[in-house]
């Protein structure tokens, strides 16, 4: 009988720019005591936390230390190649929220002290650096994640590649692009310079929206295919098409990640960390994130990132499935002394999620 395949290494890649951008649309208005905003600061420990448990967690508690590589990627400050190539790149984005700009040092500060490496490389994008890490971690045999909530990095999914959005619980493979966007991840590129990127002010074709877009290329295999054809393509839609053909190859070239860029580091570099716990006590009261400062205190305390397995409370979850099964469980939680209740919503936002 053979022996089983060993799980692949994990690489673990987080577009660090979209997180952020989350964490401060996702949380309410938050500030510490001396009224310094804290809502993007918040929402990205908990987003980092949850991640880390959910993709390393369970290699971490099986190696029994901190299994996998991993990085928070983030753009940084100052103007990219794509901007030498086309002036309006991204020109129509508002600048960003002061109240988020501020918190950017103290967020860059906890992810560290989470664990994570972090990279910033000025000159490029976020994108380019986790597409190029992407593809020498899958080169290096590593089964690669990348979470995000941009479309654009489908374009990177392949057999290794993968992503999730922690978000919606999203997870792309291969198959999974396809269904999304009716196109194959060495095609998104292709579909997304016909339909165009609103966010990066990328123009597409005119009136060319999802449903034209998979179905050319569907019918000529590629954006190429499509551009071979633009004199056979009828109606207004093929006037647009023609109108766009000088274009097309920039917005094709501005819309393509990079997977070759130098970076400061390899991937062998990006060892996940132990917490920082005396130090994330330290923040965690400035900012008065009091039930992590606790648990920090508590595991500065004994010196370590998780309990030892004995020192676990052992969990008993029942479902309920009858009346009679709750209203006994009513009778118990109305003799309690505390009880505690969680919901799920729709979102994080308190003025807008809904019951699920």
């Amino acid at each position: 009988m053979s022996e089983p395949t060993p799980p692949l290494p994990t690489l673990l890649l987080v577009d660090g720019s979209s997180y952020l951008y989350r964490a401060y649309h996702a949380m309410p208005d938050l500030r510490g005591p001396d009224g310094f905003p804290t809502g993007a600061i918040h929402g990205m420990v908990a987003m980092m936390k949850r991640l880390r448990e959910q993709v390393l967690g369970s290699g971490e508690r099986r190696q029994g230390g901190h299994a996998g590589h991993a990085a928070c990627v983030f753009d940084a400050h100052g103007p990219t190649f794509r901007d030498g190539w086309y002036d309006q790149y991204k020109a129509h984005r508002a600048p960003m929220p002061e109240d988020l700009r501020t918190q950017i040092p103290a967020i860059h500060e906890v992810v560290r002290l989470l664990g994570w490496p972090i990279l910033e490389v000025p000159g490029i994008e976020a994108d380019d650096a986790i597409g190029t890490l992407a593809r020498v971690g899958a080169a290096a045999g590593h089964q690669v994640i990348v979470s995000t909530g941009d479309k654009d990095l489908a374009q990177l999914v392949t057999e290794r590649v993968r992503l999730i959005n922690t978000m919606s619980n999203e997870r792309l493979d291969i198959a999974g692009v396809q269904a999304k966007f009716g196109v194959p991840p060495d095609r998104i590129v292709d579909y997304l310079t016909l339909v165009g990127d609103v966010v990066d002010n990328v123009p597409g074709v005119d009136k060319v929206g999802p449903k034209t877009a998979v179905k050319w290329l569907a019918e000529h295999g590629s954006l190429d295919g499509v551009i071979a054809a633009a004199g056979g393509i009828k109606g207004a839609v093929g006037d647009n098409l023609r109108k766009a053909l000088d274009w097309l190859p920039m917005a094709r070239q501005l819309l393509s990640i990079k997977c070759d860029v130098t970076l400061p580091v390899g991937v062998h570099d990006l060892t996940m960390q132990a917490p920082d716990n005396a130090k994330l006590a330290e923040l965690f009261g400035r900012f008065e994130f009091k039930s992590w400062l606790h648990e920090s205190q508590q595991s500065s305390e004994n010196g370590q990132d998780n309990p030892p397995p004995e020192a676990r409370v052992a969990r008993h979850y029942e479902t309920i499935l009858t009346e009679e099964a709750l209203d006994a469980w009513l009778t118990k939680l109305s003799e309690a002394d505390l009880i505690c209740v969680d919901t799920e919503t729709t979102g994080l936002d308190p003025l807008q999620a809904r019951l699920v």
